[in-house]
């Protein structure tokens, strides 16, 4: 189709910006990408993330046209890009299409729910952990290009607090730390680490998205 663009996404590239206009829609098809709030002193803290299963399009949904949220390449892949104006011809014309945007505008705000209430209820080390698996589940590979400045960012706390949670699961021979990298080496392990919330999102992302989400 004439509308859709497919695009390569760099690590910590920015696709869309924060007070930006909602030009395009971004259906990742592989990597993953981190729907970022953005803060007066510049300071930035992860909302949600968006893999294979989802869009960056909530907004445009909704018939939004300002993006209030940064679009951050966490694990780079591909895309399809989507102008924001073939996007809403397709939501008018297609109903199984609005069908399903709807249903992943459910997920999403299910997802974010879930997240605010782990930042206040779980430590650093569970919400690591989930962190990591939801990235793996996305990307299907066991090393993860990120690095721990990034994690201490989407995480909203100061780089030594995340190296020692990261110690913590490292010596419990769940991951391994590297050059801008962390590779799982005990999934199972570090779901029992993780708090609840992780399968809770997984769970509910898969009751709206029982065809797309696995």
């Amino acid at each position: 189709m004439r509308d859709l663009e497919h695009i390569r996404c760099q690590r910590e590239q920015v696709l869309m910006d924060a007070d930006s206009s909602l030009d395009h829609v971004f259906f990742p098809d592989s990597g993953v990408v981190s729907v970022v709030a953005v803060y007066a002193d510049g300071s930035v803290i992860e909302m949600a993330t968006i893999g294979r299963e989802g869009c960056s399009g909530v907004q445009a949904v909704l018939g939004g046209k300002i993006s209030s949220v940064r679009l951050l390449v966490q694990i780079p892949g591909s895309a399809t890009r989507m102008s924001r104006a073939a996007f809403t011809r397709a939501m008018g014309s297609m109903p199984s299409f609005r069908v399903l945007m709807y249903a992943y505008v459910q997920a999403f705000l299910e997802q974010v729910l879930v997240s605010v209430a782990c930042n206040g209820a779980h430590s650093l080390k569970e919400r690591l952990a989930r962190w990591l698996l939801m990235m793996r589940d996305r990307g299907d590979e066991d090393l993860l290009p990120i690095t721990q400045n990034l994690l201490a960012e989407m995480l909203g706390v100061q780089r030594p607090s995340i190296t020692n949670a990261a110690r913590e699961l490292e010596r419990a021979g769940l991951i391994a730390r590297g050059r801008s990298q962390v590779t799982i080496l005990d999934r199972q392990g570090l779901i029992r680490a993780s708090c609840e919330c992780y399968q809770l999102v997984r769970e509910r992302v898969a009751f709206h998205l029982p065809k797309i989400y696995t």
